[in-house]
């Protein structure tokens, strides 16, 4: 029986970070993954895939110079696969090499096989090992659960692998459909159904709901789904899928519940994603999951109900992204040895990996006015930039919100190339309490898309003209250029 202060179970994101931070407050260190190799769902087949998919589909297709160039994807379809399978594995390959590297220089021990709680400091641990199984039992001082996530997979979808996937199967063994339909709009469904898109494969988009993607400002949305619209995907929403049957091609069919009927060569099922808690034993802890795998624990430590028990990253719910993982499984190595912890910036980024891109942080204009806040909005067209000219951008804006009577920035967003990059820079003027005269008065390297802060701002102060009083929103004496005018 082996004996650390920290046992990790899982390697994504959250497991990764918690991990490090922990060995570098001098603890001995565990991390348990089922997995063949380090990584977690993370780089096996959520982010690092998906977003590697996504990038060589850009370049693949030569979706940047189409503008330009009228070039469509006219490459034989198994040629592009083989290609993008090729990269998929290479990258894969890269992030665990990368990963057992750092383990190994913050002297992580690591443990492939299933863990399941004993009690709340002993684990069981199953081993493949050649044909037989081995059993090793591990304790620990603290233990943080990052088991992630899986797909969602209802009974009455018939997935086989082949024409009706699930998120981790697509990438698993990619194939390029001659039509594809994508049942969910969630940030997964989103993110395939416009990767694909870009792939010139026909798409339809499925949602039973009326909206998409809700956290996200609406006029971004207005504006992404226009875009979508102009290359030719379908999008339904408001329906739900009555049946899924398969054809004598193995072909899907989809009845929707408005009557219509979708058939296609593959249909991605993205519905959803439940906490991997099934095996973990936390019956033997007095821990009990939600209905969808879900561990519930204190936002400002990381603590599940049993004091040495922590859990981090997708298993806890909400935001789910790998960033704000990372941060989760440092707080909760900082809590569980009384490291001091920064408290964490109230607002933080989204990135949504689509053909184009989307990037949110702070305030909506939907929430600003929930919220009862006076504000003001500066909306900046990529394509009026330099920048986005050279580059050919017929689309994607830039809306910042400001509050009218102090110019405080309250929120960001952001539809278009290189949206995920663009939004760090309202991350720190907005976390730092920066508004209107930051973007006004700064010079911004030319030609960029950064400037489109600089017309957003511009934009933003002329509607505020009425407002202006010499008591209100006072600003240094300033130059204005040609793109105030």
């Amino acid at each position: 029986m082996s004996s650390y202060d920290f046992v990790v179970i899982g390697s994504g994101p959250a497991g990764r970070r918690a991990a490090i931070q922990a060995a570098k407050l001098k603890k001995s260190v565990l991390v348990i993954d089922d997995r063949g190799s380090v990584g977690g769902v993370s780089v096996h087949t959520g982010t690092i895939p998906s977003k590697t998919l996504r990038e060589s589909v850009l370049n693949l297709t030569g979706w940047r110079e189409r503008q330009f160039y009228n070039r469509r994807s006219t490459d034989n379809p198994q040629t592009n696969c083989a290609a993008l399978n090729s990269r998929l594995s290479k990258t894969l390959l890269h992030e665990v090499d990368i990963l057992e590297q750092q383990f190994a220089r913050n002297n992580v021990h690591t443990l492939q096989g299933r863990a399941t709680f004993v009690d709340k400091n002993t684990l069981r641990v199953e081993r493949r090992e050649a044909d037989r199984t081995a059993v090793e039992l591990v304790t620990a001082e603290r233990v943080l659960v990052t088991v992630g996530t899986k797909p969602f997979r209802p009974d009455n979808i018939p997935f086989n692998n082949r024409t009706v996937l699930d998120s981790d199967a697509i990438v698993s063994d990619l194939t390029i459909p001659k039509s594809l339909t994508v049942i969910g709009a969630g940030v997964i469904g989103i993110e395939y159904a416009t990767i694909f898109s870009a792939l010139d494969v026909p798409v339809t988009l499925v949602e039973p709901r009326d909206s998409f993607l809700d956290f996200v400002d609406r006029e971004v949305i207005s504006n992404f789904t226009q875009q979508l619209l102009d290359r030719g995907m379908s999008i339904r929403l408001g329906c739900s899928a009555e049946s899924i049957v398969l054809d004598e091609n193995d072909w899907p069919v989809v009845t929707l519940s408005d009557g219509r009927v979708v058939r296609s060569e593959m249909l991605l099922f993205a519905a959803g994603r439940k906490g991997a808690t099934d095996d973990l034993g936390l019956e033997n802890l007095s821990l009990e999951a939600d209905h969808r795998g879900r561990l519930e624990v204190n936002p400002k430590t990381m603590q599940t109900k049993v004091d040495n028990i922590y859990a981090a990253g997708d298993v806890i719910g909400f935001p789910s992204l790998a960033s704000t993982s990372m941060e989760q499984g440092r707080i909760a190595a900082c809590h569980a040895f009384n490291a001091p912890m920064p408290d964490a910036p109230h607002h933080f980024p989204y990135g949504i990996y689509a053909v184009p891109e989307i990037s949110t942080i702070g305030y909506s204009e939907e929430e600003a006015k929930a919220k009862g806040l006076l504000f003001e909005c500066g909306v900046a067209r990529l394509r009026e930039t330099s920048r986005g000219h050279i580059m050919g951008l017929q689309s994607g804006i830039l809306k910042c919100l400001f509050e009218l009577k102090t110019g405080k920035l309250l929120g960001v967003h952001v539809v278009g190339e290189g949206a995920t990059e663009l939004v760090h820079v309202g991350q720190a003027v907005l976390n730092l309490g920066g508004g209107i005269d930051f973007f006004m008065e700064n010079t911004f390297n030319y030609p960029t898309l950064a400037e489109a802060y600089k017309i957003a701002a511009l934009d933003a102060w002329n509607r505020m003209a009425h407002e202006r009083s010499g008591k209100v929103i006072k600003l240094k004496k300033r130059k204005v250029g040609k793109k105030a005018a």
